[in-house]
């Protein structure tokens, strides 16, 4: 795919400064943009690289001022990074706007599919499934029965999602991700052996969520597991049986999310937090990486350490902590001139 300076001004609101005809292929970094690249200056610390660089195009600020002459030619924009954005975008749709079901994929019986699909290679899609327009399953994804697909999704490879999930538009599911698998419920019978519990309730997901590589989403015993509009989800996240996420709530990676815990709207979970199960935690709730929530949260928390307190009360009770060896050696001499005394 090739742009040249004018197509790129229009696709970004931009003034060419420079060659119009200048063309380009794919994007690059200032500090390494060469020839047919387009790059952007969006931070005042890179400017040097500009006078160095060897890209056809860079973005700048409109206001920005040469120091001396530059090779690339210029597009000016109100914000270097935001019309960035919008062309990361624009690139990344031209490579993920393929149509057509492989022939070495496989369609079950009363498979619904909207126009503009793609189904890829080895793909597998069971019976009783309804794929809406514009949907991208890549190679390799399993598809059971009964699945909803909104428009729009894009499924990337390795995916797994089980019987009777729902899946609404606009969503993206990275590989390796398992949708709808057990929850993991067992009871003990009278010999002390566990008995599986039966999941048999299913994983609903709403509209512009986005879901990282190899996480894990398990259906709800009776009921949904249910993640809200907007929700996105980093790699490597568990989120157990029954579990409600809220909507536009954002969980790093490697966090754990026991059974039938209820999280709120606009909330921010940092990387490696465990919540237990059975808990209500409030909207707009900032979750410090690596906190152990063990009780119910409420509104506009912010928590850090294991088990969870206030932020603030965790960093005063850390100077604390940090100083306990000094603090215990003081407490030892004391008691020392005591016993002597």
């Amino acid at each position: 795919m090739e742009l040249k300076a004018f197509e790129v001004a229009k696709l970004i609101n931009g003034v060419v400064d420079g060659d119009n005809n200048s063309t380009i292929n794919k994007l690059s970094k200032i500090e390494s943009g060469d020839k047919n690249s387009l790059s952007f200056l969006g931070n005042s610390k890179y400017n040097d690289f500009l006078y160095k660089s060897s890209a056809s195009i860079v973005i700048v600020k409109k206001n920005f001022e040469l120091k001396e002459p530059v090779k690339p030619t210029l597009i000016r924009v109100d914000d270097p990074n935001l019309a960035f954005s919008v062309l990361l975008e624009y690139f990344n749709n031209q490579q993920i706007s393929k149509t057509g079901i492989d022939k070495d994929s496989s369609l079950g019986e009363n498979v619904n599919c909207g126009n503009d699909v793609y189904i890829g290679k080895f793909s597998v899609i069971e019976s009783n499934v309804n794929i809406g327009q514009n949907v991208k399953i890549h190679p390799h994804v399993y598809i059971a029965d009964n699945v909803t697909v909104g428009d729009n999704c894009i499924i990337y490879p390795g995916v797994k999602i089980y019987r009777n999930t729902v899946l609404g538009k606009n969503c993206i599911i990275h590989s390796g991700t398992v949708i709808g698998s057990d929850g993991f419920g067992f009871n003990k019978d009278s010999n002390g052996n566990n008995l599986k519990v039966i999941h048999n309730g299913n994983v609903t997901i709403e509209d512009d969520v986005e879901i990282g590589s190899n996480c894990t989403i398990d259906r709800a015993t009776l009921g949904s597991t249910i993640l809200r509009s907007g929700v996105k989800i980093d790699n490597l996240v568990q989120i157990a049986h029954n579990v409600i996420v809220g909507s536009n709530t954002c969980i790093a990676a490697q966090v754990g999310i026991a059974g039938s815990t209820t999280i709120g709207k606009d909330c921010l979970i940092g990387g490696q937090a465990g919540i237990a199960g059975h808990l209500k935690i409030g909207d707009r709730v900032q979750m410090q990486a690596k906190s152990g929530v063990l009780k119910n949260i409420d509104d506009d928390s912010v928590i850090m350490g294991y088990p969870a307190i206030s932020y603030r009360d965790y960093n005063k009770s850390y100077v604390h902590f940090k100083n306990l060896p000094k603090i215990m050696n003081f407490i030892n001499k004391l008691m020392k001139k005591s016993n002597e005394q």
